[in-house]
């Protein structure tokens, strides 16, 4: 069974305090994720899933649970319900599946699963996969490799006890049978009750032969020999495309007229859509339809449509912050954090000194590598949705709404994603393709060039932050204020998982997430503030690492800050608050060991990247510490950044990154080096080259012309290294990306004696800050 707690438990005290990753599925799914249990069936399944992973064969297969079956082969076929974006999930979850049932990794495939209720929550994101999967699918290995063992010890004639299972072949009385073959005689029957599946005993670690272990992801071949499926691949028969005409504002737009004239001389061009969205998610939008992609391109940039725009028109990025720092100064808006103490007030007033800084980031679009698509039409009274998408539990009964029919009457069909990065959280690009498959009752292929694509994005909020500390006399602190604004995704997407503050006002996770941090500082103030501008101009999406991304950058600065500030070594001031007591000893099983174990990979980081070793002039180590997400499932992160800073031009060249991570068990090794090399490879690239602004409502940068992330030529020497341990296995996808920033700007004042407060840090910044401009 999962490991979510019932759904009566309350996390961090009055008015349900910090939103765990836990709570946050339950409030999902109900009850979460449950088995369900099947004799020995006849299976026919298709020769290949949409996403190119060949899946199983038909003929005899035993269906212990939900999530695997094995055929009269001997071949495993797992289901994953997490989409695939170049992470090779099903490979890391496979493992963890197969290992338990002690089957051969050649013998493994998987299937990523279309929408269907009995799979729970379908969500990727948050890091959560590995950690949410690892308790269901090991019980759902072990369930089979305890049936399969009685079953082949009745076929035998023999008694199951003493029983064994090694390499998909059961020992028992001296005798031995393959798993295939106990399928193919039909021996299984042995059912299991949720009870009895959270009592199954779990290998020890010591006896893992997968897990941890160096192995082959599963889809290299179809990702590598062009037999992969992506969602822009989707096609059917008898569909038509559609290309967007997008409305000047994301929200409020109305259609005023269209003149299609000159596109009736493209051939193959059909006509205009004005969509009508009951659902609200797309207004104003008019799609142009035509026989080809190309035509209806052709024909998009001929059409003539005027709106009436809706609210933010004329926003513009410098009103978005001004308008969060007029937020963070009233002291009384915004939920406050359920944190250890946040009376910070006496500590204020009875402070020797008190320092205080405001840290500002940019906004920062997805630019995945597949622009957003969708193809829809209908079959079997079902509207079927061919595309790929991060969150198939959340748009669901959006497409309902929208297309006025039950839910039980749509389906997400799965294939590969050419790039999600939380972009594909927000499934709202599967709605026009719907609503245009039922105006025109035939198939719909929607497909948005780049420039529509970044236009549409859910671009990461900008955000202001205010961080301030009370000292005494003798180089203590007494307390520390954090206060965030910045545009709330969760909010704009999924509003009812939004848990209430201390004083009972409805926050964003997932825009505070890092600022409620595992130092020892006294008293404790979080504040998260909604920037309602920013929600009313667009739609503030989830992108890579969510809210660490930006409160990280502002409390790692800061800690660096107050380090100066005493006149200490900011490493040594991190061991010295990373003291693992009381609120921050971390008693839950997947924060077991709390902030020592922060300390652990800090001291780490530090003593691999050389910290205080003599280095050229301009040149200096930066270090920042994060643990990833939230609390309740810490990836314990270190990052050192060593930086040159050129005087003359105020370009930042960062030589090197050295990274030390702590996620428990490691299941997949190659998968987990990749993550955290990609993590913190976009990590820089926000710190020192991506970010964009709004410009009369909309951003400013449309294309990879203007819009210029890391290029391969600036990418730093990287020392990876994972902590070796047994505990919870926890998120990989994000952390690493929160951590490189704030050491880079660290590492900067170190160098030169400068400090930047804002992302991205550009050489014209850093020059301002030279000539004592900044």
């Amino acid at each position: 069974m999962s490991r979510l707690p019932p759904l009566s438990e309350k996390r961090g005290g009055e008015g349900g305090g910090f939103l765990s990753r836990r709570n946050f599925l339950i409030a999902s799914t109900g009850a979460g994720l449950a088995f369900g249990f099947s004799a020995l069936v006849e299976a026919a399944m298709d020769p290949a899933a949409p996403g190119g992973v060949p899946m199983a064969k038909a003929g005899p297969q035993f269906e212990p649970t939900l999530w695997f079956a094995i055929d009269g082969e001997g071949i495993v076929t797992v289901n994953i319900i997490r989409a695939e974006m170049g992470q090779h999930v099903g490979t890391a979850l496979a493992r963890i599946l197969a290992d338990e049932l002690d089957v051969a990794w050649d013998k493994v495939r998987i299937v990523h699963v279309d929408s269907d209720p009995k799979w729970g929550l379908m969500v990727t994101g948050g890091s959560w996969s590995v950690w949410q999967t690892f308790p269901i699918f090991s019980r759902a290995g072990a369930a089979g490799r305890i049936a399969l063992v009685e079953a082949g010890a009745k076929l035998l004639g023999v008694s199951p006890a003493g029983g064994t299972a090694r390499g998909g072949v059961v020992h028992v009385g001296g005798r031995s049978i393959s798993y295939g073959d106990i399928v193919k005689r039909g021996g299984v029957a042995r059912q299991f009750t949720p009870e009895e599946m959270a009592k199954l005993p779990i290998k020890p670690a010591a006896e893992r032969k997968l897990i941890g272990k160096p192995g082959k992801a599963l889809d290299i071949a179809a990702k590598t020999n062009g037999t992969a499926v992506y969602g822009i691949d989707a096609k059917v028969p008898g569909m038509v495309f559609a290309r967007p005409k997008l409305p000047p504002t994301r929200h409020g737009a109305k259609v005023l007229s269209i003149d299609d004239g000159a596109a009736k001389k493209i051939k193959g061009y059909l006509r205009c859509l004005t969509l009508e969205d009951p659902s609200d998610t797309v207004p104003g939008w008019v799609l142009v339809i035509a026989e080809t992609y190309p035509a209806a391109l052709r024909a998009s940039e001929l059409v003539k449509v005027k709106w009436t725009a809706g609210p933010g028109a004329t926003v513009s990025e410098k009103d978005l912050q001004d308008h969060a720092a007029s937020l963070i100064a009233k002291p009384d808006v915004g939920a406050f954090l359920d944190t250890k103490t946040a009376d910070t007030a006496p500590a204020f007033k009875a402070a020797k000194s008190v320092l205080e800084q405001t840290y500002t980031a940019a906004t920062v679009l997805h630019f995945q590598l597949e622009p957003l698509n969708a193809l829809a039409f209908e079959k079997d009274g079902v509207m079927e949705i061919h595309t790929g998408n991060q969150w198939q539990s959340l748009i669901l009964p959006t497409l309902a709404k929208a297309l006025g029919r039950p839910e039980t009457s749509v389906v997400m069909r799965t294939y590969m994603l050419g790039g999600g990065f939380g972009r594909r959280l927000n499934g709202d690009y599967a709605v026009p393709a719907a609503l245009a498959a039922k105006a025109l009752g035939k198939p719909v292929k929607l497909v948005l060039t780049r420039e529509d694509d970044v236009r549409f994005d859910s671009v990461r909020s900008p955000s202001v932050q205010t961080v301030r500390m009370a000292f005494d006399g003798a180089g203590n602190i007494l307390a520390q204020e954090h206060h965030a604004a910045a545009g709330w995704p969760t909010l704009a997407n999924a509003p009812a998982l939004m848990p209430k503050g201390k004083n009972g006002v409805a926050y964003d996770p997932f825009a505070i997430s890092g600022a409620d941090h595992w130092y020892e500082v006294g008293a404790h103030k979080v504040r998260a503030i909604n920037n309602d501008l920013a929600n009313e101009t667009f739609r503030p999406g989830w992108l890579r690492s969510v809210g660490p991304g930006w409160t990280n950058w502002a409390s790692e600065s800061f800690i660096d800050e107050a380090a100066h500030h005493l006149k200490t070594d900011p490493v040594a001031l991190r061991l010295r608050l990373l003291t693992g007591a009381g609120a921050n000893a971390g008693d839950d099983a997947s924060a077991k060991g709390g902030a020592k174990r922060q300390a652990e990979v800090v001291r780490r980081a530090a003593q691999a990247a050389g910290w205080g070793q003599p280095l050229p002039k301009d040149t200096a180590l930066g270090l920042a510490t994060s643990f990833g997400q939230e609390r309740d499932m810490p990836t314990w992160v270190a990052c050192v950044a060593k930086v040159h800073v050129n005087r003359a031009n105020g370009v930042v060249t960062v030589q090197k990154l050295t990274l030390v991570t702590d996620a428990g068990t490691i299941v997949d090794p190659d998968g987990a080096r990749a993550q955290t090399e990609g993590a913190a490879l976009w990590g820089l690239s926000m710190a020192l080259h991506e970010g964009t602004a709004f410009v009369n409502g909309e951003v400013k940068d449309l294309n990879l012309d203007t819009y210029t992330p890391l290029r391969i030529s600036d990418t730093p020497e990287l020392d990876i290294q994972f902590v070796d341990s047994v505990e919870v296995p926890v998120g990989l996808g994000e952390p690493a990306t929160t951590v490189v920033a704030p050491a880079i700007a660290n590492a900067i004042f170190r160098a030169v004696g400068v400090r930047l407060r804002h992302i991205p840090i550009t050489s014209a910044a850093v020059m301002a800050a030279l000539s004592g401009k900044a």
